[in-house]
């Protein structure tokens, strides 16, 4: 086997149609495009989302609700989640660069501690948001909590 005798699989490639070359081929007279209207005259294009005059479907379907602009959107992390990594790599500090590289968040997230679980293991934990249960929970057994 060499360069000069590689070929595609058998029925991989197709032929592709080749159109207005005479009635013999099929594809001929009106080159696929049908009899008389826009879609047969040259340079014809149409809208996106043209449905050829039916309601199309971004207007049959009604607006819904209201998208805040100003949104603030945490990705949250409970406190059982933190006490079983603090459990298994016995941490004194859990910081964001953590959470990132045991895959808990993304660095473009913002990062809320959340209350469900238990902690036992006094912590330093840095975030951007703490719920109240949350904050609470920590700085009970000892720990501080950093907002970022």
């Amino acid at each position: 086997m060499n360069l000069s005798n590689l070929q595609p699989a058998e029925g991989s490639t197709k032929n592709r149609k080749r159109i207005g070359r005479g009635t013999g081929s099929g594809r001929g007279g009106t080159s696929t495009r049908g009899h008389k209207g826009a879609g047969s005259r040259s340079g014809y294009k149409s809208k996106v989302g043209f449905e050829g005059g039916q309601m199309p479907l971004q207007r049959r379907v009604p607006k819904v609700g209201f998208k805040n602009p100003n949104r603030v959107a945490y990705v949250g992390v409970n406190l059982d989640v933190i006490q079983g990594l603090a459990e298994r790599f016995s941490l004194v500090s859990i910081d964001f660069d953590f959470m990132i590289n045991h895959g808990l968040v993304s660095k473009n997230d913002l990062v809320k501690i959340l209350g469900r679980g238990e902690i036992t293991t006094k912590l330093e934990i840095k975030a951007h948001a703490f719920t109240a249960t949350a904050q609470k929970a920590i700085e009970s057994i000892g720990g501080s909590v950093v907002k970022l």
